[in-house]
């Protein structure tokens, strides 16, 4: 799984997943554009410790934000191969109380940012002839249920239908695109959860393999599609979540 010569961008790399995979695409030697809108100095110092890196403030929700860098980073970097939809949030709140205003943060981010960076980087490979690669990092609640967390629920459905889509359309042009869908992963979003005792024992009975997920084990997935030992893959969802999505309760 070598990505050598390859330059790839990976949205929402300040912590967390988006910093693990910048981390392992550029020790498989690739150039990484990390982007950032919070976390603004972990980013940073992530981009200055990586051997060919830059960080790049930008807004995924805004198309001027998301079309500079892809400018950026072809002019820096020299070329665009890789794209990780990494961005996203999450907030807890039930169906009733949820307002437009969160209801537009939220798909904004988690489904219109993703589309966005997509397209703008799809126009860039198609027109390097070059081909490239786009992971999502979606969730399992693209397909499984998430009482309180509507909007967060159908950005992640939004995200694997635009993902299947995407694979038909790009196919010609050499683009192969694929979602990653993490479980419970022990990042800084699932702090909360971390902290619970209750929650911690909740998610290692149904999770087969009765623990939380590492950054590290979403990254080395990511690398794989990002890789050209992934060149016959294209719109399908990869699960990361320990079998989290195929848990049944036994009568």
């Amino acid at each position: 799984m070598d990505l050598d010569g390859k330059v790839a961008i990976v949205t929402g790399a300040g912590s967390g997943i988006g910093y693990a995979i910048a981390e392992r695409f550029a020790s498989a030697g690739a150039s990484v554009c990390v982007n950032y809108l919070g976390y603004e100095d972990d980013a940073k110092a992530l981009a200055q410790k990586l051997p060919k890196a830059m960080a790049f403030r930008a807004d995924v929700s805004k198309a001027a934000d998301v079309q500079a860098m892809v400018d950026a980073t072809i002019k820096e970097l020299g070329s665009l191969d890789v794209l990780v939809n990494n961005a996203g949030i999450e907030r807890s709140m039930p169906f009733l109380d949820v307002d437009e205003a969160t209801w537009d943060l939220m798909l904004g981010v988690d489904l219109k940012g993703a589309f966005l960076c997509a397209q703008a980087c799809a126009r860039a490979m198609r027109d390097s002839r070059r081909g490239g690669s786009i992971v999502n990092i979606s969730s399992i609640h693209e397909d499984v249920p998430f009482p309180g967390y509507t909007p967060y629920s159908v950005a992640k459905g939004g995200l694997r239908m635009m993902m299947r889509n995407a694979a038909l359309e790009l196919a010609e042009h050499r683009i192969r695109v694929n979602n990653v869908a993490p479980g419970a992963i022990a990042t800084p979003i699932n702090a909360k959860t971390l902290n619970d005792p209750d929650k911690v024992a909740t998610l290692q009975t149904i999770i087969p393999l009765q623990r939380m997920g590492r950054p590290e084990e979403v990254a080395e997935v990511a690398l794989f599609l990002a890789s050209d030992a992934s060149s016959y893959v294209t719109g399908s969802t990869y699960y990361v979540d320990g079998g989290m999505v195929r848990y049944s309760q036994p009568l």
